[in-house]
């Protein structure tokens, strides 16, 4: 029974999480939301590549050629497909054949 009411009311915040937006902004959405909603993704990719290729050491071991590899076959697959999901997967399943089997 208490998992049960615990699993409700977690049920319950994250659709209130979800929805509140719609209600609060129902009229009209402020420029300020708007420009996040423009800005962030981008700013969220950039921040998420620097913290991937932060631990490179480009003078020893693979010298970064599996990362650059990974990280090429992501461009590349988005310019191509416009996949996010796609793209992500691909250079992970990329870099983790070239870790295991190449470098």
């Amino acid at each position: 029974m208490r998992t049960a009411v615990l699993v409700a009311v977690m049920a319950l915040v994250t659709m209130l999480l979800r929805f509140l937006p719609f209600i609060v902004f129902r009229k009209k959405v402020p420029g300020y939301v708007v420009y996040l909603g423009e800005v962030l993704p981008p700013a969220i990719i950039g921040m998420l590549v620097i913290y991937c290729l932060k631990d490179v050491d480009l003078l020893s071991g693979s010298h970064g050629i599996p990362e650059m590899i990974a990280a090429a076959c992501v461009v590349a697959l988005q310019a191509w497909k416009r996949n996010s999901l796609l793209s992500i997967l691909a250079g992970t399943a990329v870099y983790m054949l070239l870790v295991q089997a190449a470098f």
